[in-house]
């Protein structure tokens, strides 16, 4: 289940094994869940969020005003870029 990862992310668990007391598969856990939190999008973002609140006793007036605070500080995953694309990324 957790061999999901692509070799892309490796660097990325072996710096929180080497800085944290997380074990290597914990580490692995941790980063994709970090990546599916991100993976969400806005509209699933918004929807999810508007439940949480909602279940914590807010009002719609003060769930939108929070929702539309955190979007901007959401990250935002690039659009998909063909090979032909990233050769002129690297060679302009």
């Amino acid at each position: 289940m957790l061999e999901r990862r692509t070799p892309v992310h490796e660097d990325l668990i072996d710096h929180l094994t080497r800085t944290t007391v997380l074990p290597r598969n914990e580490a692995v856990r941790v980063v994709l869940d970090v990546l599916a939190y991100f993976d969400e999008t806005t509209e699933d973002y918004v929807r999810r969020r508007h439940r949480e609140l909602k279940s914590g006793g807010l009002v719609n007036s003060d769930i939108f005003e929070r929702i539309a605070a955190e979007l901007p500080h959401r990250a935002v995953a690039p659009p998909e870029l063909s090979l032909r694309q990233i050769r002129r990324i690297v060679y302009g």
